[in-house]
This record gives structure tokens, C-alpha cells and sequence, in this order.
């Protein structure tokens, strides 16, 4: 079920379409013009080719192909429904240690970067979820609320960056600050995913 376009104004070039096909119409009446003749009997006996019938057949199929290529270029978008969404879902929280020692370079980029992209790609395969994102260090905040919106929280994801919080790795408010984001919800599948380098040493 289509619930929208990503790029809706490509659609405006739909309207060019009924003027091309009508010019296409007097171009093949140009081209093919009817020939009328006083007597028939002549030809009495003789049906037009399947050839001859269709020949201007492939000039419309053009219309059809670009009404199919404009309408792709647009990015069709089909959403669930909020209801459809939860009836299978779980409720998730990624707990991500944005510590000093996640800038280190072992992983490529370094292990900030390849965490976050272990997440977003983890986060892109759970589509009925309810996925949130805690950050931490040397204490915890929440990045992104449990949400069904992964467009909005792989952006965040994306922009989450080490040093915006006190350093250190307080592993037990990342984890507390996850549980509290659950805790109301009606779920009954809970799970919190701790991405992580190192031992605690804080909270």
C-alpha cells in the first residue's frame, strides 16, 4: 500500500503525458493516413495483419513506460500503520558508550564509529520495533525515546559523537537510564543492547 512519495513534485511531470499522447495521435494520423476508395470489392477476402494492426501500438507503450519511470523517480513510500507496527514488536534499547576510549583507532575509523554503524545496521533489520538509543560516558542521557520512526533515529544515531558528556564509563547509568526508558511502556519483550570498550569505572 502506497502512503506517499519521497520526492512528490516528480509527479508533475504526469501532466505532460496526455499532451504528448495527443500529438502522438495526429503524428500516426499524419503518417498513417486512411485511405478511401469508392469500390471495395477488390479487396473483399483480404483482413488486416497483425502487423498492420498493432503497429502504433509500441508508440503508446513509451507513454506507459515513462508514466512508470516518472512515478519510480517520485520514491513511492509504504508505511505501516501504527497499529500494524506493534502487534509483534519488541521494545528495544541501545545503551552506547561514547567514551574517550571509544576514538580509539583499532577499528576503522575508529570504535565510536563502527559501534554506531553496528547499531544503525541492527536497527534498519528491526522494523516492527519500538527502538530507542541511550548514550553514556561518564554519566547517561537518552539520545532518541523508543520509537517506530528508524528515519528520525538512525539520523540520530548518525550524529551521536564522543565529548559532549563528562568522560568516563559509567556503565550502570547507561543501563539504569535504559531501563527507565522501558518501564511504562505495555510491551512484554524488553531487551537492552549495551554497546560497549570498557569496565566500569563510574556510575
Amino acid at each position: 500500500m502506497i502512503n506517499g512519495f519521497e520526492y512528490p513534485y516528480f509527479l508533475l511531470l504526469l501532466l505532460i503525458i496526455p499532451l504528448l499522447i495527443v500529438f502522438q495521435f495526429f503524428y500516426d494520423k499524419k503518417q498513417y493516413p486512411n485511405i478511401h476508395c469508392s469500390q471495395l470489392s477488390p479487396f473483399d477476402g483480404y483482413s488486416r495483419s497483425w502487423k498492420v494492426r498493432f503497429r502504433l501500438l509500441p508508440n503508446y507503450l513509451r507513454f506507459l513506460v515513462l508514466t512508470l519511470l516518472i512515478i519510480a523517480i517520485a520514491r513511492p513510500q509504504s508505511y505501516l500503520s501504527k497499529d500494524e507496527m506493534n502487534v509483534e514488536g519488541v521494545d528495544i534499547v541501545v545503551a552506547l558508550d561514547i567514551s574517550g576510549s571509544m576514538l580509539a583507532e583499532d577499528f576503522k575509523p575508529n570504535r565510536l564509529e563502527a559501534a554506531k554503524e553496528v547499531a544503525k545496521d541492527f536497527m534498519q533489520g528491526r522494523l516492527t520495533d519500538n527502538i530507542g538509543l541511550v548514550v553514556f560516558s561518564g554519566e547517561a542521557f537518552t539520545q532518541c525515546p523508543p520509537t517506530t520512526d528508524h528515519r528520525m533515529l538512525l539520523e540520530l544515531t548518525s550524529k551521536v559523537e564522543s565529548g559532549i558528556i563528562e568522560d568516563g564509563t559509567a556503565i550502570g547509568d547507561g543501563l539504569a537510564t535504559a531501563i527507565n526508558r522501558m518501564k511504562d511502556t505495555k510491551t512484554k519483550s524488553k531487551t537492552i543492547i549495551l554497546l560497549t570498550d570498557g569496565v566500569n569505572n563510574m556510575g
